[in-house]
C-alpha cells in the first residue's frame, strides 16, 4: 500500500531521515506500520533539529517539498495566490499515486487537501482532525471551511474523518477518535505523592499567547503567595519565552517557577511522574497530549473548558476545570489542598481513565480503519 500524507507539520531532513514534531510522528509511525511506501506532502525547514523532534521509522519514503503559506498580511496573500497553484498539483499529484489518502487538520495545507481529496472519490481516505470540533467555538474560516468540507458525504466520500469528543449533527464521516502517548508496556507503577514536600505543578506546551502559560504561573504564584509550598516547571518554547523570565525575575519568583526549554519524551516524563498537577490554561485544544500524559503519571489535571477537555476530566470528577478567574480557580485548588484522600482519589481515577487510552490500543483501531 502506498499511503500519502498531506500536512502542515515542517519537516527536516537529518543524515537522510526526516524528522518532525515527535507527537505527530509517533502518530504517524504506527499509521506506516501498514504501508510499503509513505509519500509525504509538506513544507521541509532549515531549522536545526531540536529535543522535541523525532524521525520516521519507515525506511521507503518519498518527500514532496513544498511551500507554506499564510494569509495574515497584504504581501503574504499576494504570494499564497502564486503558491496555491503549484502546491495544489503535488499535492493532487501525490494523491494519483496514493492508495490511502491521509490529511492532518486543520491547517492551511490540510485545507487545500480537503478541496483535492474531493476529486479523487473512489480512494479510501482518512483526516485527522486535531482542532477543537465544538460548533459552538469561536474558529477562522478556513478551520470552518475545512470541517464543512470533509463532513459533506457528497462532496468528501469514502473518508473517515477522526475527531476529538462526540458532537451532535455529526454526518457519517464523523469519528470520534483518541490518540496516544504510551506503549501498554510503559505502564510502570504510579509514584505515590503527598503534601509532605513540595507541591509541584508542570505545564508542558508552546510557550505562546493561545496556551496560556502566563495564567498557569500566575495561578502558582498566589498560591505561594498564601504560603503553599509550590512550584511549577514549564517545559517548551515560544515567542512568549522572553516575556515570562521577565515576569519571573521581576516578581522574584525564581525559586518557584522555571522555564525548562524543549526536552525529551524521557525528561518530561520523569517531570510528569513527580508532580501532583497538570495544568494548561489554553484557549482552545483539540485532545491536549499534555493533559492525558500528566494524568497517564498520576497528575491531577487543571484546565479550561475547551474542546474534549470536560469529558476527558469527566466534568470535574477527575480533574479541575478551570473559569480563568484567578480567585475562583485558587479556591478550586485550595480545595484539593486542603484534602490529601480527596486528592488521591481524584489522581487515580486521572490515571486509571488516561492508561485506557495506548499506543496499542490506537494500533488496533487503526488497523480496523484501514481494512486490515
Amino acid at each position: 500500500m502506498t499511503f500519502a500524507i498531506i500536512t502542515h507539520v515542517p519537516h527536516i531532513l537529518d543524515q537522510n531521515q526526516y524528522f518532525a514534531y515527535a507527537p505527530y510522528v509517533r502518530e504517524m509511525n504506527v499509521w506506516s506500520k501498514y504501508a510499503d511506501k509513505i509519500l509525504i506532502v509538506a513544507p521541509k525547514s532549515k531549522s536545526q533539529k531540536s529535543p522535541i523532534e523525532i524521525n520516521y521509522e519507515h525506511r521507503n519514503i518519498d518527500f514532496v517539498a513544498i511551500e507554506s503559506f499564510d494569509i495574515l498580511s497584504v504581501k503574504a496573500i499576494f504570494n499564497t495566490i502564486f503558491r496555491i497553484p503549484k502546491i495544489s498539483w503535488q499535492i493532487y499529484s501525490a494523491m494519483q499515486k496514493a492508495d490511502h489518502i491521509h490529511l492532518r487538520c486543520p491547517g492551511n495545507i490540510g485545507l487545500l487537501g480537503s478541496m483535492v481529496q474531493i476529486l479523487f472519490p473512489n480512494k479510501t481516505k482518512t483526516a485527522k482532525y486535531a482542532g477543537n470540533c465544538d460548533p459552538k467555538s469561536k474558529q477562522p474560516l478556513t478551520y470552518r471551511l475545512q470541517k464543512w468540507i470533509l463532513s459533506s458525504t457528497f462532496l468528501t466520500r469514502n473518508m473517515q474523518v477522526l475527531v476529538y469528543g462526540e458532537w451532535e449533527g455529526s454526518s457519517k464521516n464523523i469519528k470520534p477518535f483518541f490518540t496516544a502517548t504510551y506503549h501498554e508496556s510503559e505502564k510502570s507503577p504510579i509514584i505515590q505523592k503527598d503534601f509532605k514536600s513540595q507541591i509541584c505543578f508542570i505545564f508542558v506546551g508552546a510557550l505562546v499567547s493561545g496556551k496560556r502559560p502566563f495564567y498557569a504561573i500566575k495561578l502558582v504564584e498566589m498560591l505561594h503567595k498564601k504560603g503553599y509550598n509550590v512550584a511549577l516547571e514549564l517545559f517548551g518554547e515560544g515567542v512568549e519565552r522572553e516575556n515570562l523570565e521577565n515576569y519571573i525575575n521581576q516578581n522574584k519568583i525564581n525559586n518557584v517557577v522555571s522555564l525548562k526549554g524543549n526536552q525529551t519524551q524521557d525528561t518530561v516524563k520523569m517531570a510528569y511522574e513527580r508532580s501532583h498537577f497538570v495544568i494548561l490554561p489554553s484557549e482552545s485544544e483539540g485532545w491536549p497530549k499534555a493533559i492525558a500524559e500528566g494524568m497517564f503519571w498520576g497528575c491531577v489535571p487543571v484546565a479550561t473548558k475547551v474542546s474534549c477537555v470536560p469529558f476527558m476530566l469527566d466534568y470535574g470528577d477527575r480533574g479541575v476545570l478551570i473559569a480563568l478567574d484567578l480567585e475562583k480557580d485558587v479556591c478550586q485548588l485550595e480545595t484539593l489542598l486542603k484534602d490529601e484522600i480527596f486528592y488521591k482519589k481524584m489522581s487515580r481515577k486521572a490515571s486509571d481513565w488516561s492508561r485506557q487510552y495506548t499506543l496499542d490500543v490506537f494500533e488496533m483501531e487503526l488497523k480496523e480503519m484501514l481494512q486490515l
